[in-house]
């Protein structure tokens, strides 16, 4: 991209008015070793991350992770221009940091498949700042404090991010709700399909898949809007359904069990127990 090397090693703001040129006018893409925050605007290229295409003719965010893959796809043969912020940060600098840990438990850096981060015009302004306070810190003369004061900046800037997207989560309530419609129908369908629970019991990872979301995007969605987790959604749908069974036929609490994908009866026994309170005997004692 003909940019000039880093000030510092492990870490690097770019402002894309400084790219003067793509690697490529042809659809290319990239993968990076390290983590990239970009905030884009005024982009007449498409960029396809994950099963999504991103359009930025308003602000957006996204996050990428080390070995992420993305396509730039140029249109009709124009020149790329584009304008915003890209922050890369190498692993190796949240090395023995508690930030190490925490990155990877931000829920957007694993929207791959889904959506980025609709900023407003007040939460680029804010962003931006925190950018070109980094930006002026690394290229400072490093001290023993440059890398406590880029790394809480860095820490910040995540926060913000995460308190947009769940903004972002809020203000798109309609969407989310049938999101939310498709996710029990999806569950009611697997939990009615004897061949599909003799497989075992449906996962997350399944769920998500059937959305076409990630699975990281689907808990975060369904903890805004329930406050229960995508595993809980599941489990109490099993409940459900074994309430059911338990007070409307006289099979087996293992019948029932391994009917519903548990390949053990004690394992049944234990989450009903978790979730009601009362074992299956119990329950369909209570209810008789």
């Amino acid at each position: 991209m003909r940019l000039p090397q880093p000030h510092h090693p492990l870490i690097s703001i770019i402002n894309y008015a400084e790219i003067k040129q793509l690697p490529s006018a042809e659809r290319f893409s990239l993968v990076f070793d390290f983590y990239s925050i970009s905030l884009k605007r005024d982009f007449n290229a498409k960029l396809k991350y994950g099963q999504q295409t991103y359009d930025f003719d308003a602000g957006i965010m996204f996050f990428i992770a080390p070995g992420q893959v993305f396509g730039i796809e140029p249109q009709n043969g124009e020149t790329i221009r584009h304008s915003g912020w890209m922050l890369l940060v190498h692993p190796d600098f949240l090395w023995n940091t508690p930030a190490a840990a925490a990155i990877k438990h931000y829920a957007y850096f694993g929207y791959t498949v889904h959506e980025a981060l609709f900023v407003s015009e007040k939460e680029e302004d804010i962003i931006i700042n925190l950018m070109q306070q980094m930006q002026l810190e690394s290229q400072a003369n490093l001290d023993q404090f440059s890398h406590s004061v880029i790394l809480a900046q860095l820490e910040l800037l995540l926060t913000y991010a995460d308190r947009f997207y769940h903004r972002q989560f809020l203000t798109r309530k309609i969407a989310n709700q049938q999101l939310l419609e498709r996710l029990e129908n999806i569950l009611a369908e697997f939990l009615s399909d004897s061949e599909m629970l003799s497989q075992g019991l449906p996962t997350v990872q399944y769920v998500a898949d059937r959305l076409n979301v990630s699975t990281n995007y689907l808990s975060v969605m369904l903890k805004v809007l329930t406050g229960q987790s995508t595993q809980q959604h599941i489990h109490d749908k099993l409940i459900e359904k074994a309430k059911e069974k338990l007070s409307l036929t006289d099979l087996t609490v293992s019948e029932i069990a391994y009917q519903l994908g548990f390949e053990h009866p004690q394992s049944f026994s234990k989450l009903f127990k978790t979730k009601t309170s009362l074992s299956p005997v119990e329950f369909r004692r209570s209810f008789n």
